[in-house]
């Protein structure tokens, strides 16, 4: 990685998350087939749907800046998806495993959102003013999904993988 102004560190920023949100579209089936409740099962399958939408977010703001994007692979989601498949080989269908995925996604949500904070804290300092919306609003979709995330862990996937460690 050769970066020597900010311009080119947004560029390989936005690379970088173009490739972690491409990843991720091909992780959200395999994380949606895995969970055991229909309710995770669902939301992975919704978030397909909104991380193509923030791709089709990151093509539009590569037309208006009139940018290209390297191509790079995002190292930190190739470890997550890693992870997520470690999940799904290691431990049994059920309550287990569903907490299991939901702490996994929500490592993902992190990264999405340090990575899109960080993208529009540059786009600001840059005056990229019609990037700018796209980014937050990006931002705020990952924020509502890591809190959706915590509301299907709260709300049971982690009490019945605690009932069924009772129970075994």
């Amino acid at each position: 990685m050769s970066v020597k102004t900010i311009e080119e560190l947004f560029v390989h920023e936005l690379s970088d998350i173009y490739s972690a949100e491409k990843q991720l579209t091909k992780a959200l089936p395999r994380l949606a087939r895995a969970a055991d409740e229909p309710a995770l099962a669902d939301g992975f399958r919704m978030h397909l749907e909104e991380t193509q939408g923030q791709i089709e977010r990151i093509d539009r703001i590569v037309e208006l800046l009139d940018i290209r994007l390297k191509r790079i692979k995002c190292a930190a989601m190739e470890g997550l998806v890693e992870e997520g498949k470690e999940i799904i080989d290691s431990i049994e269908q059920g309550p287990l495993r569903d907490a299991a995925l939901i702490g996994g996604a929500q490592k993902v949500e992190h990264y999405e959102i340090a990575a899109y904070g960080t993208l529009a804290a540059l786009a600001k300092q840059l005056g990229y003013k019609d990037a700018l919306p796209l980014l937050l609003e990006t931002l705020e979709e990952e924020k509502a999904t890591d809190e959706k995330l915590t509301q299907l862990a709260e709300q049971g996937g982690n009490q019945r993988a605690a009932r069924e460690r009772k129970a075994a």
